[in-house]
């Protein structure tokens, strides 16, 4: 087992008679889980399609099922095509505990890899804004791929410290998602290799940046809001602790109880222990603001009134549907087209991703002549994607297609490349032949 000494001691203190059971749960495997995407795949043919791999539903995620160690999902071509995605299951919860409805403002203020955030984004459907938020640019670079990956088309990918985010947003969001950095010792049974990384004062460490971070959330969420704090670990230090100094900061917020199948908090805050759930250690907390009015303005980003003749000019050969509304030149001659939703004062946050891109535009020499579009990967594989032909891949196909190589293909010109009715890529088809566009970077 060689759990730390110290965490053994805490937790004796903390569980007390319940300390063997909580001890003899490390001895068992962990557990896998996987959430299937509705937007691009049924349940019940994901069903179909996994077999045995899925076992029994997640209770707190319609969409979660638990998954059979052995499984291989992720190694599919339907997982790189986000038909679904791999998550622990207890992960699952502080989404489920935010639940956030269509048309709503969301922020993930720490979203990689992008679990969570693309539970929220799916729970949306589309509809609203959801801000993706991972300060630390490597990790954004991982959570913009799972946001495209999903298929997300109402989501913006930014990459700055809460505290800027606070300065430049104020109190724009209705809900805000908060799973903060931690000493990560519900991790402990999963990643083994943790427990060497953490030590006695651990928590008190991350409790000080935990309780900076919640402040900067709460000037960001408008009165009426809803705030979610959740953590990957188990002592009170840095769950309860943190959450009633909070309070005592911000009278103007309380907690709020919450009920999903299988787990119970009726005073707001929830500890999961892996010998009480089916599941890793993790803990969640709901806080509502006070008051039902207020909060910074939104609005759709308006292009000058050239910007948008042009843009209807360049979208007159694209599929109906395609719904962009925003352009910016890339070179001379050269214009991206993109999808995108209705955004707070940028303020100049940098942003990795902002709603859906898709594609470019090359205008004819000397702006004269036939226009070339390029169609973006993005566009390919969000959760709308466009109505063009479609080319039904085998599973062999698909892996072939996936690691870059033509496929046989009758037509002409632009197609999606689809296995089991879920698009994989853009291939562009002549004289019987599908010639591959799937980005270099994601060829397996």
């Amino acid at each position: 087992m060689n759990l730390p000494e110290a965490f053994v001691e805490r937790m004796a203190a903390q569980l007390g008679d319940e300390l063997p059971a909580f001890l003899r749960s490390y001895d068992e495997p962990y557990h896998r889980g996987l959430r299937v995407n509705p937007r691009k795949m049924p349940l019940a043919q994901a069903q179909s399609l996994l077999g045995a791999d899925l076992m029994d539903a997640v209770p707190w995620e319609p969409t979660g099922f638990y998954l059979a160690q052995e499984s291989r999902a992720g190694a599919l071509p339907l997982h790189e095509a986000g038909a679904w995605y791999l998550q622990e299951p207890s992960a699952m919860i502080p989404a489920a505990v935010l639940d956030p409805q269509p048309g709503e403002r969301v922020l993930d203020l720490c979203a990689a890899p992008g679990g969570k955030t693309t539970q929220l984004g799916l729970r949306m459907a589309g509809q609203g804004t959801l801000i993706c938020n991972e300060p630390v640019r490597d990790r954004a670079k991982i959570l913009s791929r799972n946001v495209e990956r999903m298929g997300l088309t109402n989501a913006v990918v930014v990459s700055e410290w809460p505290e800027k985010l606070a300065e430049r947003w104020g109190a724009a969001f209705d809900a805000i998602q908060c799973d903060a950095p931690c000493s990560g010792e519900g991790m402990f049974r999963r990643h083994p290799e943790t427990r060497a990384e953490w030590s006695a004062e651990s928590p008190a460490g991350c409790a000080k940046r935990q309780g900076e971070i919640l402040d900067h959330a709460a000037r960001m969420l408008r009165p009426g809001g809803r705030l979610v704090y959740s953590t990957c670990t188990l002592n009170r230090v840095e769950n309860e602790g943190v959450v009633e100094a909070f309070l005592a900061r911000h009278p103007d917020f309380a907690l709020r109880p919450f009920a999903l199948p299988g787990l119970d908090a009726p005073e707001g805050m929830l500890t999961i222990y892996p010998h009480r759930v089916k599941g890793e250690g993790h803990f969640v907390a709901q806080l509502v603001r006070g008051g039902t009015s207020g909060g910074m303005a939104w609005a759709q980003p308006e292009l000058p009134a050239k910007d948008r003749k042009l843009l209807q000019n360049l979208t007159q050969e694209l599929p109906a549907g395609h719904g962009a509304n925003w352009l910016r030149p890339v070179s001379s001659g050269e214009w991206e087209l993109r999808r995108v939703p209705e955004l707070p004062a940028n303020g100049g946050v940098p942003v990795l991703r902002c709603g859906v891109h898709l594609g470019t535009v090359k205008l004819g020499r000397n702006g004269k002549g036939k226009s070339v579009f390029t169609p973006d990967h993005a566009w390919a594989v969000c959760c709308d994607a466009p109505d063009v032909p479609r080319i039904t891949l085998t599973e062999e196909e698909a892996r072939r297609y996936q690691h870059g190589e033509t496929v046989a293909a009758d037509g002409q010109g632009w197609a999606l490349a689809c296995y089991e009715g879920v698009a994989l890529g853009w291939g562009k088809i002549s004289a019987g032949v599908m010639k591959n566009h799937y980005p270099k970077g994601l060829r397996r």
